[in-house]
């Protein structure tokens, strides 16, 4: 149980309690954070109170008494609703700020799981209600040491499949083997598989339009082949298919000819160059002892581009958090899709991919990161030049 953990958390945030809450497994987060599986159907609202300072209570209907299990502390009982407004009134009574998995204006979406009606419920009883989303990195987003060496180790594999995938293609090219999109990203899935590598979705294999495409998925019925002349994008993300391991996930492109266009070699250097203006930015402000925030990283690759007079072609965030779920629950490197504030802390791991997306090809170059106490480090290879297929 995680409980004492959580109320150091609380302590340094200045909160009062955090209040957990769920209906029909709706907030994954509560059980992941406090670690436990119920003990029986959810088919009735549960809250869980974890003061900064004392022993949890629990408050759950009376036909699902035992859904909190083994968790710490003492439990109270509702069964009609008149009864279960008297009694979230008496748990909270005394309390004055309590954090819940709520996002002011939805800005973290990622933490924003407690509807609108359970929020007015929660502050009728008088209590502030504030966002947990910073506590949710402490538990969800940092890093264990195993976890960082498992991310380290998959991005050797994914690294090297990467590279044997467009070797594939180059191949092809040069042999007049017609191959396809959908062929290379089976490619990819057969590899992470002989490899103990897990993949949710994709990866994204996809050539010309395709590649401006930013969520460009090839199936049977839209896969092209990849023809000499075409920009060629690869996307791919696994961990090791194994509890508590952490995605790696990057994005490169290749020219399938021996000389690109000036206009793919502009928009390459273009977005290369916004991506190490953020790997700077972060390596930077940590190496000063600074605080690092998602939104001052994407504002480092997001001018660059606008210098270059592509911003408007990039329009996706600059990065995500990166966990056991890909798309993580920490700091976004965000300051488009939304203004993120939080911290970017040590133990944090997160992707770096500006993007210029046009009519004809798109060009991403996806780096991932990892935040170390005073330093920061790319953890796999770099990009420097457009491949060459042909």
């Amino acid at each position: 149980m995680r409980i004492a953990e959580i109320q150091q958390a609380l302590r340094e945030e200045g909160l009062d309690a955090w209040l957990f809450f769920d209906h029909h497994h709706r907030d994954p987060l509560a059980y992941r954070v406090l670690k436990f599986e119920p003990t029986q159907m959810v088919t009735r609202r549960w809250y869980y109170l974890v003061p900064a300072q004392g022993e949890p209570v629990g408050l759950v209907h009376k036909i699902e008494s035992g859904v909190l299990g083994n968790l710490p502390g003492s439990r109270r009982t509702y069964a009609g609703w008149v009864q279960q407004r008297e009694a979230l009134t008496t748990l909270l009574d005394g309390y004055k700020t309590v954090a819940m998995q709520y996002s002011p204006n939805c800005a973290v979406p990622y933490v924003s799981n407690i509807d609108a009606g359970t929020m007015e419920l929660v502050r009728a009883t008088g209590v502030n209600v504030v966002t947990s989303a910073n506590l949710i990195q402490t538990f969800e987003a940092q890093c264990t040491q195993e976890q960082y060496e498992s991310h380290m180790a998959a991005g050797v594999k994914v690294d090297a499949i990467r590279r044997a995938a467009f070797a594939k293609v180059s191949q092809a090219l040069s042999s007049g083997t017609r191959v396809t999109e959908i062929e290379i990203q089976q490619f990819l899935l057969d590899s992470f598989k002989a490899e103990g590598l897990f993949t949710d979705h994709g990866p994204i294999v996809g050539v010309n339009a395709h590649a401006g495409d930013p969520h460009y998925a090839p199936t049977p019925e839209n896969s092209v082949e990849i023809k000499p002349g075409d920009l060629l994008l690869i996307d791919l993300w696994a961990k090791f298919d194994r509890p508590g391991s952490i995605y790696y996930d990057i994005t490169w492109t290749g020219f399938c000819g021996p000389v690109p266009t000036d206009e793919m070699l502009n928009v390459f250097a273009a977005v290369t160059g916004a991506r190490d203006a953020a790997i700077a930015c972060v390596k930077d402000t940590v190496a000063a002892g600074k605080t690092l925030y998602g939104y001052q990283v994407d504002d480092a690759c997001r001018n660059h581009l606008i210098e270059k007079g592509l911003a408007e072609h990039f329009f996706h965030r600059t990065g995500h958090s990166i966990g056991e779920e890909v798309h993580g629950n920490g700091a976004n490197m965000d300051n488009y899709e939304t203004h993120d504030e939080r911290l970017v802390i040590p133990g944090a791991c997160f992707s770096v991919e500006p993007g210029v997306y046009l009519s004809n090809f798109g060009i991403r170059s996806e780096i991932n990161m990892f935040r170390h106490e005073t330093s920061a480090e790319v953890t796999g290879e770099i990009q420097r030049e457009l491949l060459r297929l042909l």
